[in-house]
């Protein structure tokens, strides 16, 4: 994938982290991932996306107010790495960390999510 596709896939991988409405996130979901995709962060070892969802749903409820964003977006080969952090607008940061994920077909076909200071 080009720099910029790769780019256009954090923004709504991040976009579905955001959005507060279950269909609108699922079909987020479901455009990032692979229907087989994996998600692993210290918390969660979610398979497939519906999982995902289900996941990203219970989590959101300790960021209510919060807005996730990212930062560089590198890439080599079939993967991607990206800073991620959380809190409110123009408020303190609340959480940070960095992902790692692997392509397959233009989606994420495996992700792990690592957290600063775990």
């Amino acid at each position: 994938m080009d720099k910029k596709a790769v780019t256009e896939l954090v923004e709504k991988y991040i976009a579905m982290w955001n959005e507060p409405d279950d269909r609108v996130r699922q079909t987020l979901i479901d455009e990032v991932f692979t229907p087989n995709a994996t998600y692993t962060d210290p918390t969660v070892a979610a398979n497939g996306a519906a999982a995902i969802g289900e996941y990203v749903a219970a989590a959101q409820k300790n960021f209510t107010g919060m807005l996730f964003t990212f930062g560089a977006v590198l890439t080599h080969h079939d993967a991607v790495h990206f800073s991620w952090q959380v809190g409110p607008t123009g408020g303190a940061l609340g959480a940070s960390g960095f992902d790692v994920a692997w392509f397959e077909g233009g989606r994420i076909s495996r992700l792990y999510g690592f957290f600063n200071g775990h």
